[in-house]
């Protein structure tokens, strides 16, 4: 009795009853009985009586007496059915004849309880008839809360189960896709005409793998929708006892935000390149337009500027990371040794081939092949690759069937190829094969503005390589770096920070932390340097102009503090749209 009455009090403790029976004892020892248990117990002398209250309150169980004057039990529970068919109604009665118990079943009573009441049986059965209760109110909080939850997000969220079939989605995705109330119950795929097909693609992933996967900012021409730029994550879901159910799409749109981007041209970052700079806005546009477009590539541009990382952008920018890129560099190999790696041989093609290899052509196919100083091979691969570049076909050392593939080809030189073509030293018909789209990258010294973002991007990529926090480069540091030519470009202002984070014991990298050659530049030029700090009024006014008059901007142009170009400014009369005379 003692676990009984333990269990109902923890249950009942917020729930109301109503006690309907004209049997002032009975209705007294069954009050005095619910009361130590349940929040409150009201009471009624008849149906009539019972009705009236169970109107004007709001009762979590209703117990009623059958035989009552004015108006019975049985029609009264029927009236309260009427009002509410999910209300639990406890029938309490003396008669237990076959009639009664129709009669019971008919008017969809949750219990029938004998008198006279034994208090443990009639405690035994409120327990679970309490949990139940309990147990709802949760689950109604829960829901409520989750379709609160679920109608705020402005993301549109889709749930499907293992075959594609929409289970839920919310409000936004009737905005975002379109999607018709009636989708609940059909396959996706009914309702994806005229889109790129992407977002059935990470369900597919997710399905297949049962990992979350993520595809960022491509392009949604769903028809009968406006054109949209989104972001879309998906993620598996998992029942009753961790099996594999479907999953969860979640869409985002991006397009405000990428139209903010271009009209500020502010962008930082694109996959692992970094700047803000004109010039890497160019590059940044140059990516955005030829990520979908499957053409061949040349990229131009001297050594450490970042040739590769735009390769790689190309590649897997709004694309699925399982298409293949595959990287050859041209200048690292013999000519036998980079025929083989090209284009793969077969067992005994030559002397060493002891068995069959596939080629990076072929390991590339369906996706993007690399070729990283294209500028360096003889004219006999030249002749090779125009074949691939033309045909979309080679044959394999040893070998005389064609293989037929798929591929993007993107090709980088720090050599001039007008030049060697010129020199006979490069096929025409070749360049032009190549150069088919071109993108020369800015060096460093042409993009200085960059300079403290790339400095930002190092300190935290060294950080945690070698187990460091350093905050920053001191003031007279990157002085000397927004000085610097940096002939060795991005890679050079890369090994120059990582060897400065090695050295360095403090928070902070001084002149002292640097490689020798910029601690001499440092001492040979320093009154060089801050002479330069007394700019002419011409050279602050064409910083403003070329900034649009943003002052940080131009302050970081010229390699000056914010307060400096202000102090300037007022010094120089300088006024946006007019001159002192």
């Amino acid at each position: 009795m003692d676990t009984i009455i333990k269990d109902l009090a923890k249950y009942a403790k917020d729930i109301h009853v109503l006690l309907v029976e004209d049997d002032n004892d009975v209705r007294l020892e069954i009050t005095d009985l619910l009361s130590e248990f349940f929040k409150t117990v009201d009471t009624a002398i008849n149906g009539q009586d019972g009705l009236d209250k169970y109107k004007h309150g709001n009762y979590d169980i209703v117990f009623s007496d059958i035989k009552m004057p004015v108006m019975n039990g049985i029609e009264m529970v029927n009236k309260i059915k009427e009002i509410n068919r999910e209300q639990i109604i406890i029938v309490i009665s003396a008669h237990d004849d076959s009639d009664y118990l129709m009669t019971f079943i008919n008017m969809g009573a949750d219990k029938f309880i004998l008198k006279p009441l034994d208090d443990q049986k009639l405690l035994s059965h409120l327990i679970q008839i309490t949990k139940t209760i309990t147990n709802e109110r949760k689950l109604i909080h829960y829901r409520s809360n989750l379709e609160a939850i679920f109608k705020s997000i402005k993301d549109a969220i889709i749930a499907v189960d293992k075959d594609l079939v929409i289970l839920e989605f919310n409000e936004a995705a009737k905005e975002i896709c379109g999607f018709p109330v009636e989708a609940r119950g059909k396959r996706y795929e009914s309702f994806v005409d005229g889109c790129s097909g992407k977002c059935i693609e990470s369900l597919n992933e997710t399905i297949n793998t049962k990992l979350p996967v993520e595809t960022s900012r491509f392009e949604c021409n769903k028809q009968g929708q406006p054109k949209r730029v989104i972001s879309v994550i998906t993620y598996p879901l998992f029942g009753y006892q961790e099996k594999f159910c479907g999953c969860v799409m979640v869409i985002r749109d991006e397009t405000k935000l990428v139209n903010l981007e271009t009209d500020l041209h502010e962008r930082r970052q694109l996959q692992n390149l970094i700047g803000k700079s004109k010039e890497m806005q160019r590059v940044y546009d140059f990516i955005d337009a030829l990520a979908d477009v499957k053409t061949t590539v040349l990229i131009t541009g001297e050594n450490g500027t970042g040739k590769e990382l735009v390769a790689e952008a190309l590649h897997y920018h709004q694309k699925s990371i399982k298409i293949p890129f595959v990287m050859v560099n041209c200048a690292a190999l013999s000519d036998n040794v980079l025929e083989s790696e090209l284009f793969g041989h077969v067992k005994g093609a030559f002397t060493g081939a002891v068995s069959d290899r596939i080629g990076r052509f072929q390991k590339a196919d369906g996706g993007t092949i690399f070729l990283d100083e294209i500028g360096d091979i003889s004219n006999t691969m030249q002749l090779r690759l125009l074949r691939v570049l033309q045909e979309q076909e080679f044959e394999r050392l040893g070998e005389s069937t064609p293989v037929k593939v798929d591929i993007r080809i993107i090709a980088a030189t720090n050599q001039d190829l007008r030049k060697k073509v010129k020199q006979g030293k490069f096929r025409e018909d070749l360049f032009h094969r190549l150069k088919v789209v071109e993108l020369t990258m800015p060096p460093l010294r042409k993009r200085r503005e960059d300079i403290p973002l790339l400095v930002d991007y190092f300190i935290k990529k060294f950080n945690k390589k070698l187990n460091k926090s350093i905050k920053c480069i001191s003031t007279e540091v990157l002085k000397v770096f927004m000085y610097y030519k940096w002939p060795g470009n991005v890679r050079e202002l890369q090994h120059t920070l990582e060897s400065a984070i090695v050295m360095c014991k403090k928070n902070i990298i001084t002149i002292d932390n640097l490689p020798q050659e910029f601690q001499n530049l440092n001492v040979a030029n320093i009154q060089s340097l801050k002479r330069r700090e007394h700019f002419d009024r011409q050279s602050i006014l064409q910083a403003l102009e070329e900034s649009n008059w943003n002052k940080a901007k131009a302050a970081r142009k010229l390699g000056m503090s914010r307060t400096n170009i202000y102090l300037k400014m007022e010094e120089y009369n300088i006024v946006k749209d007019r001159k002192p005379e």
